[in-house]
């Protein structure tokens, strides 16, 4: 019998979502390769802003199969006190895929910055008026959060090769 896995789906959106929010974070710690108002600078901007509408939009689909889909049992069954940090790791993971992008979009809004459509000169409609104040209180939040993340990222990453390689349970095998 084969051991209970996330559905292809899942798995394809959980792997997927990891290489964007890593592309994500490259793009714009790379930034500072090119120089400011260069081409190359806007390029990883321009980026980062469409790989995290990316990440945004794929939550949304991987939040329906999550309702719909049951989790598979981790075998062996995880201890009860590893019920409620699994909970809150996974609900900051869903926050941050949906509350950063719509920091970063109302951040590069009230900021004046345009949003371009790949591949085109046409930008993204303002939703939010221009607001100096507003645009670097959003930034800092945004920054804020995206280094914090670092540290769950990395946690979430740690506690997967706890549990395959310390644990020995399925953890990690049924997101393969």
């Amino acid at each position: 019998m084969d051991q209970p896995r996330y559905s292809r789906p899942q798995r394809f959106l959980h792997w997927t979502m990891a290489a964007l929010v890593l592309l994500v974070y490259l793009a714009i710690t790379q930034r500072d390769l090119f120089a400011r108002g260069s081409a190359g600078r806007a390029a990883m901007l321009q980026s980062h802003f469409w790989l995290g509408l990316a990440v945004f939009a794929l939550a949304g689909w991987r939040l329906v199969l999550r309702r719909k889909l049951a989790p598979p049992p981790v075998t062996p069954a995880l201890p009860g006190w590893q019920h409620w940090p699994a909970t809150i790791m996974h609900v900051a993971l869903y926050a941050f895929f949906i509350v950063m992008p719509l920091l970063g979009l109302a951040t590069a809004m009230t900021d004046g910055k345009d949003i371009l459509i790949p591949l085109t000169d046409w930008a993204l409609p303002p939703l939010l008026a221009p607001d100096e104040s507003l645009a670097h209180t959003l930034e800092d939040l945004h920054v804020a959060i995206g280094e914090a993340f670092y540290w769950v990222i990395g946690l979430h990453v740690v506690a997967s090769a706890y549990h395959h390689w310390v644990r020995k349970d399925d953890t990690l095998r049924r997101m393969t």
